[in-house]
């Protein structure tokens, strides 16, 4: 018997095969999306269908129903994630109409490992049923149960498959003769029928799903504000204009009317790439405290006197004017012990770093040397989970380190606790360094749900807004969705 998933949860793979498949009552189609960290393909020849059964490390078998035989050591390097769809045969139909359908992992001798009943589907005609990802040198699954209301052709650009426009059919047309046998441009639906192309082409006509508004684009690509979908009166079909980058809903806070059109500019491109990100996990609307923890240990000498913290507090805000309910950032800052400095707010962010962001000194009544020189994460740790009440309101903890978490056992009791509290755990880590447990605590045992993630950055400012937010947010929603269903927060 293999292990029940929830939404969000997930779980280790350590089979060199395995094999993903659905039981559903509905006529379904599988297939598989292969991308990198960005969430997006390297090029068409990544989307495994039908057409195209065979990419490195996945093929799509035949059979009632198909299955996705995924072999991750084959996978190139570049692959962060496997994402397996499931693709109603009829475009009208939906999701809704059905029991909810069984995504399964077994592994290449048939032993189940994982199943995942893909609760709360509706008017969705596409889900992402389930994602192998990489987690440094191992690789797991986690249930993801993201449905797209606006048919394959939203689902496929979102992901930067490129959709080739199809003409209206003719009574007269064949309809075999509209698809390639081995496309480079994919049509915009997988079956091999005209009729079901020109009905997902209809079914982007009508939708307004948000997840169009990435279509033809990378995720990770900033959208100009001058940027808009042509209206109809111009030229383009609605498969070309689906693709056309439309702007993101985001949040405006007190306090941005004060800032340079410089600035203001500057904060509205990262905002948008903030609500890009949050639309594709399905979480723009979600309320969230935003807490930011950043390491003032010795060797972070070079991170503040180069001003890659304040940097980074400046690529915070916009987290915060899109999660937080009053948009600010709760902030501390800690070596052996921390201080909990005033809220940041969108008004006051360059102020608020140059007042407070110290290595040793007194500055505005806090004694920076008196807060040591080298780490333990326990006492900060430790403060916030205090705040934290079972069931309350979701936080997201932002974690900015370069190194240190030697006190494995201590940590890895703190973070079980913490798995049955409200909070999300963001560790990042600030350039090459030693970063001892946080390079497996996403396999840590022991906890109610995954509540915590890691990457590190060798060069932050290296790395443009839109990644750093897809990176830094990818997992939070899957937390939060997982939390939710376990009782953890509200």
């Amino acid at each position: 018997m293999g292990t029940s998933l929830v939404k969000g949860q997930n779980g280790p793979v350590a089979a060199a095969r395995v094999v993903v498949s659905v039981r559903t009552e509905a006529a379904v189609d599988l297939s598989a999306l292969l991308v990198t960290e960005s969430g997006t393909v390297r090029s068409d020849a990544d989307f495994v269908f039908f057409n195209q059964p065979v990419a490195p490390g996945v093929e799509l078998t035949s059979g009632s129903p198909a299955a996705l035989a995924i072999s991750p050591g084959a996978l190139p390097g570049e692959i962060a994630q496997v994402r397996a769809v499931l693709t109603l045969d009829d475009p009208t139909d939906t999701f809704g109409r059905y029991a909810p359908p069984v995504a399964t992992v077994a592994d290449d001798r048939g032993n189940m490992l994982y199943e995942y009943v893909i609760e709360g589907l509706g008017a969705e005609s596409v889900v992402i049923a389930l994602e192998l990802y990489r987690r440094g040198e191992q690789w797991k699954v986690r249930a993801v149960g993201q449905g797209y209301a606006g048919g394959f052709a939203a689902l496929v650009t979102d992901h930067g498959v490129v959709v080739d426009d199809e003409p209206d059919p003719s009574p007269s047309a064949d309809p075999a003769s509209a698809l390639p046998t081995a496309p480079t441009s994919l049509p915009a639906s997988p079956p091999a029928t005209q009729s079901r192309a020109a009905a997902d082409d209809s079914a982007v006509r009508q939708t307004s799903s948000p997840h169009i508004a990435a279509a033809g684009t990378a995720p990770s690509a900033t959208v100009p504000a001058s940027e808009s979908v042509p209206t109809s009166g111009e030229s383009g079909s609605a498969l070309t204009q689906a693709k056309q980058p439309l702007e993101p809903d985001v949040r405006t806070v007190p306090g941005e009317a004060t800032l340079s059109f410089e600035k203001r500019t500057v904060l509205d491109l990262r905002k948008r790439e903030v609500a890009k990100v949050l639309i594709d996990q399905d979480a723009l609307g979600v309320r969230a405290r935003v807490v930011l923890v950043i390491d003032k240990t010795g060797s972070m000498v070079k991170q503040y006197r180069k001003k890659v913290v304040h940097r980074v507090v400046e690529r915070m805000i916009p987290v915060a004017t899109q999660l937080d309910d009053d948009g600010t950032l709760e902030a501390y800052l800690y070596a052996l012990s921390y201080t909990r400095l005033p809220d940041i707010a969108v008004a006051e962010g360059d102020r608020w770093s140059e007042t407070y962001l110290h290595l040793s000194g007194t500055h505005a009544g806090i004694d920076y040397s008196g807060l040591g020189g080298r780490n333990d994460e326990l006492p900060i740790m430790r403060a916030v989970i205090d705040t934290l009440r079972p069931g309350g309101r979701p936080t997201l903890v932002l974690f900015f380190t370069d190194g240190g978490f030697a006190k494995k056992p201590e940590i890895t009791a703190l973070m079980r606790e913490a798995s049955r509290l409200p909070a999300f755990w963001q560790f990042v880590g600030l350039g090459q360094a030693n970063y001892g447990l946080l390079r497996s605590i996403d396999e840590m045992d022991g906890r109610l749900v995954d509540n915590a993630g890691f990457f590190a950055l060798d060069d932050i400012d290296r790395v443009d807004d839109a990644q750093l937010y897809a990176r830094l947010l990818g997992e939070f929603p899957q937390w939060l969705r997982a939390a939710r269903a376990a009782g953890v927060t509200s």
